[in-house]
């Protein structure tokens, strides 16, 4: 449709343009909008470019963010001859069964660009695209799955939030319930083809991996080693700020996942993205970057949020958790045996008291040493978190030196309430 101010506005070549919406020139968006507004802008500004706005579209409601410098006395309602509804995070959740999108016309001081993308969060986790000028932000669309039993999902805030030992640890405690689950990962480096790691995949497997060419510490196959449960793996490329992947082959991953007929399945993100395939139930696992705008659409999707602590938390999630990660052996160590431990940061483990203790493991050079150190002190266990220099470096190692390579398991504990419940519940529920 085009309005009488578009068609007006096409002057011919020198002559001046009639001032009228940017909006207006080119193709919009069919449906109605709720539109936000403020009292900063002299209300017969805001009429007017409401009423473009409703004859073009449609305007299923106005909220107002506040602001006071331009605003007669009077209610909003008469000040801008038309409903208007006031507090933006109670309003637009009940507008949005009216609209498509919400159009962002309210400007600094009142609605800065935090507090932009702040509403745009809310926005498109009510299934509304956000619109402000020179942006048009689309809801992420979540594949269905052809699969009866409970799907659930563990996203995260940001990388190394604990997304894989939460996710890990929740099937984990399926399998024990006797609900075996199938867990499905996505990461930068998944196979190009979803591809499924056993139970039983071993050490020796993911060298073969590595001297194949390929990732032996992708989080899938950590899935399948440390938990215990088929994983299938899955690879994606990019992140939207509302967590939807560029690419991705999750929704073929679930497909292989389903035709295993597991009695539950679990979806694990990647970093900030989300897996693109609807769920029953959501944990999303808050890290250091938790107070970044659209760290709230990931929390407003979760029905559990699993805090580190002093992770800013501000989210309309159902249930709030404190937790941290234990480091632990995920088997046995023979008893004094000297042990070499192998991290990617200083957290130690619990119950181990190492000879030699790197945290090198990202950092190939100092690994290497560290590598010397433990054969040196003839360290005979080589114990490790699973990460890329585990496969490629300290494995290999640990085979020409003789020692026994364990893998660390990050072991997520409730600091403020029984996490494991709450994941069993979560499932119950699903």
């Amino acid at each position: 449709m085009v309005s009488r101010a578009s068609r007006a506005s096409r002057a011919r070549p020198g002559e001046p343009r009639a001032q009228v919406s940017d909006r207006d020139n080119g193709s919009v968006p069919a449906g109605p909008v709720i539109a936000l507004i403020d009292g900063e802008h002299h209300p017969a500004a805001v009429r007017a470019a409401l009423e473009r706005l409703d004859e073009v579209r449609g305007v299923a409601g106005a909220i107002f963010c506040g602001g006071e410098e331009k605003l007669p006395a009077g209610s909003l309602d008469a000040i801008y001859g038309r409903p208007v509804a006031a507090s933006p995070d109670q309003a637009l959740p009940r507008l949005a069964p009216l609209a498509t999108a919400v159009v962002d016309l309210a400007d600094e001081p009142v609605l800065p660009a935090s507090g932009k993308l702040r509403l745009a969060a809310l926005a498109l986790h009510l299934g509304l695209a956000f619109e402000s000028p020179g942006a048009r932000l689309e809801p992420p669309r979540y594949a269905s799955v052809d699969f009866d039993g409970p799907k659930l999902a563990v996203i995260g805030t940001g990388k190394r939030t604990g997304k894989t030992a939460v996710a890990g640890h929740w099937a984990a405690l399926l399998r024990a319930a006797g609900h075996e689950p199938a867990l499905v990962c996505m990461g930068r480096g998944g196979p190009a083809e979803p591809t499924v790691a056993h139970p039983d995949t071993a050490l020796e497997d993911l060298i073969a991996i590595v001297e194949g060419g390929g990732h032996g510490a992708s989080d899938y196959l950590e899935g399948a080693v440390l938990a215990g449960v088929t994983t299938i793996g899955c690879r994606r490329v990019g992140g939207g700020l509302a967590g939807a992947p560029a690419e991705s082959n999750v929704a073929a991953g679930a497909a292989l996942a389903a035709s295993r007929s597991p009695a539950a399945m679990l979806f694990e993100g990647s970093g900030a993205c989300i897996p693109p395939v609807a769920v029953n139930r959501t944990v999303c696992v808050a890290g250091a970057g938790a107070g970044e705008p659209f760290a709230d659409y990931r929390m407003l999707r979760a029905d559990l949020v699993l805090a580190a602590e002093g992770s800013p938390v501000a989210t309309g999630a159902r249930e709030r958790l404190c937790f941290r990660l234990l480091p632990e052996p995920a088997e046995p160590l023979p008893a004094a045996a000297r042990v070499a431990l192998f991290t990617t940061r200083s957290t130690g483990c619990a119950g181990v008291e190492p000879v030699v203790s790197s945290a090198a493991l990202a950092r190939r050079d100092e690994l290497a040493a560290d590598l010397d150190h433990a054969a040196a002190e003839r360290c005979e266990v080589y114990l490790t978190e699973l990460k890329a220099g585990a496969i490629d470096l300290v494995a290999r190692r640990a085979r020409r030196d003789g020692a026994r390579v364990v893998f660390v398991r990050n072991r997520p504990v409730g600091i403020d309430a029984d996490l494991d419940s709450a994941l069993l519940r979560l499932h119950a529920d699903a």
